[in-house]
């Protein structure tokens, strides 16, 4: 979505001040204003600098619905990044932090966008007007605007674990190759990943879940060591492998519990001893021809939905999978 205001707004009656060196201005918009004056970052923005989730029209709803009890609906200032596109100018010499704010561009909304969602539904309903608290930074970077952000969602109101993994890709190496594993086309999970944990009919395991099966699949082994890129290799190559052999099996997840979280999980631990006895180390390359040769056992398992493995559940019920597939690999 564009920063671009089409004209100028001006704000009055703000105080500037400071929060930890940051300068800061706070002060009332009306609601017609505040519905306008801002952009969220989604999460897939193109600038890979995107984090927010796409908004639920029920929670603007809720809120809606909470402002029409009247007075006693109270609420939370918005959180705003100016990027300093933002001008401050004081009334006078004797106020020197107490003045008329001119904005020049949109800020990006930190905190608070179905707040706004909901505000917007309730001034379009009832043709009213509110004052709407903001607090807004003069300037944050992107990686700083991110962090705020993250921190925020998780220590307070809970953005889930996925979100969080996304938004520390770059820091995390796991969070990045399972970030990889649901935006690469070639990848197994490629129609079956959601980055921001909202699962659905198609897209059922969560960018948690391949957090998950990415550290079963390389801790406490020689694989832990290998660089991001070549554990996502190894990743792509092993699951890949496994939709090979089971193609209606990986895509009819009805019908099959292959794809269900307790049986990945379950081929993650078991891969990590499956590869680990068949790595060439010489290369760093998993003996492909061996494992591939291995895998075929996997069609002694009833991967039906109706089978015995309906049984199974979460970790414990992984592990008991993943024995019973290193067993069945054995014979």
């Amino acid at each position: 979505m564009s920063n671009y205001l089409t004209s100028n707004i001006a704000i009055e009656n703000i105080i500037q001040s400071k929060m930890r060196g940051r300068v800061t201005y706070q002060g009332f918009v009306s609601s017609q204003v505040a519905v306008n004056f801002s952009y969220s970052k989604l999460y897939n923005d193109p600038s890979g600098k995107g984090y927010q989730r796409p908004i639920d029209k029920k929670r603007c709803k809720d809120f809606a619905n909470y402002l029409s009890q009247g007075e006693d609906a109270l609420y939370t200032p918005i959180l705003l990044n100016a990027a300093g596109n933002w001008e401050f100018h004081a009334y006078d010499n004797l106020r020197p932090n107490y003045g008329r704010l001119i904005c020049k561009k949109k800020a990006t909304l930190m905190d608070g966008q179905h707040r706004l969602g909901g505000i917007k539904e309730y001034i379009n309903e009832t043709d009213s007007t509110l004052n709407v608290p903001f607090l807004a930074f003069h300037y944050l970077d992107e990686d700083e605007e991110i962090k705020l952000f993250d921190i925020i969602n998780t220590k307070a109101k809970g953005i889930g674990t996925s979100l969080s993994r996304y938004l520390n890709r770059d820091n995390d190496e796991i969070s990045w190759v399972a970030t990889n594993l649901i935006l690469k086309p070639e990848s197994p999970f490629f129609s079956k990943g959601t980055l921001i944990g909202k699962r659905t009919k198609e897209k059922n395991i969560t960018l948690q879940n391949l957090y998950n099966i990415v550290n079963y699949l390389t801790r406490k082994s020689e694989l832990e060591n290998l660089t991001k890129e070549k554990k996502l290799n190894l990743a792509l190559f092993y699951f890949n492998l496994i939709k090979e052999l089971f193609p209606e099996e990986w895509e009819e997840n009805k019908l099959y519990r292959l794809t269900n979280i307790t049986c990945l999980y379950a081929l993650a631990i078991a891969g990590n001893k499956i590869i680990n006895n068949n790595y060439l180390a010489k290369s760093q390359q998993p003996d492909s021809s061996k494992i591939a040769s291995l895998l075929v056992n996997l069609r002694d398992i009833d991967w039906s939905s109706n089978g015995d493995l309906k049984y199974l559940k979460g970790l414990s019920g992984a592990n008991i999978l993943a024995g019973d597939i290193l067993n069945c690999i054995k014979s």
